[in-house]
Parts: structure tokens; C-alpha cells; sequence
């Protein structure tokens, strides 16, 4: 992305600023996992005392050493996560996915789908914490989460956020226009 993108505007906040209010609502604590720019993001943060802090010391390492950080912290229980990519979740998915999850007891992991995509946030049980806390930090969660396939469910949604990452300036360029044209509607 060229800069943070824990601290790129939308909706008249940093992206962080509107996930760690989203996910407020549903989560307690909200720990925040920082990494590059450690420093920065905390400082550009208007809601930083809203959340728990966990710091990778070693974020080249990948995704899943960030995860582990977290859920290093996280209470006993269910768990959801996020990456930071995930700017415009909107808080109807969140609550669907909250009570799909706690409907179904069998359910390890839940994710969204949008339009055949898998996508973000994830719940997962404590049991699926255990085993992504107990892996490597070099591997992949994905590989964790093939350990629980059969016990996995998606659940489809009609919120693009879900599956509309920012990995790119383009990513964040078409996510600010979606935001234009919707409030012109």
C-alpha cells in the first residue's frame, strides 16, 4: 500500500478507528495487533484506549505470528478476527455471523461468503484457538483451518466488505468510489 493502512481515512475515520468501533459492539476485549509502523498507528488512533495492544516483534514472519500474537491474549472462549483489510464490513454481517455462530454448536470456524468468495471476519472456537496458538509461526493458518473442514461453515451475506480486501492504492481507490456512489444513491 505504499503507507499504513491502519490509518487510511474512511468514513471520516482511520480504518482501524471504524473497525475497532465495529467490532466494539460485539467483542470484549478488542485487541489490536500491530506490527510495521507500530508507532505511528497507535499514535493516529482516536480510539486506541478502547483497545488491547499486542505487538509482533516480528511481523515479516507472517500472518498467522500476527494471529498468534492476539490470540495469545484473547479471554477463554470464542474468538473473532479480522485483518485490518476488511474496512467496510458492515455491522449487520458481524451480528448475522455472532448469531449464526452461537446457533451452531458444531460449527468450529465460521466465515462469510459473498458471491462465491470466502471472506473476513472469522469466528472460531476455542478448541481452533488452541491448535493456530500451537502451530508454528511460519506456517499458514490456512493450514490450521484445513484441520477443521468438515466442521466449518460459511455463511453467504450480501456485504462486499467481506471479501473486498485493501491490498493495493486501486483496492483502497474503488473502495472510497463504492462509498461515493452509495451515499449518492
Amino acid at each position: 500500500m505504499g503507507r499504513p493502512k491502519a490509518l487510511l481515512a474512511y468514513r471520516g475515520e482511520t480504518v482501524l478507528d471504524r473497525l475497532i468501533g465495529l467490532y466494539a459492539r460485539f467483542c470484549t476485549p478488542v485487541i489490536v495487533v500491530l506490527g510495521h509502523a507500530h508507532e505511528a498507528i497507535r499514535a493516529g488512533l482516536t480510539r486506541a484506549a478502547e483497545v488491547q495492544f499486542a505487538l509482533n516483534p516480528d511481523p515479516d514472519r507472517g500472518q498467522l505470528s500476527s494471529l498468534q500474537c492476539g490470540l495469545a491474549l484473547a479471554p477463554l472462549g470464542n474468538v473473532l478476527f479480522t485483518p485490518v483489510d476488511y474496512a467496510s464490513v458492515q455491522p449487520e454481517t458481524v451480528e448475522a455471523l455472532v448469531r449464526q455462530f452461537d446457533a451452531s454448536p458444531a460449527t468450529a470456524r465460521l466465515a462469510p461468503s459473498h458471491a462465491g468468495r470466502h471472506g473476513h471476519p472469522v469466528l472460531i472456537r476455542a478448541d481452533v484457538k488452541d491448535a493456530l496458538l500451537a502451530f508454528p509461526a511460519t506456517a499458514s493458518a490456512r493450514e490450521v483451518m484445513e484441520r477443521y473442514r468438515g466442521a466449518t461453515e460459511y455463511l453467504p451475506v450480501d456485504d462486499e466488505g467481506t471479501v473486498n480486501d485493501l491490498d493495493f492504492p486501486a483496492d483502497y481507490e474503488r473502495l472510497l468510489a463504492r462509498e461515493a456512489a452509495s451515499r449518492h444513491e
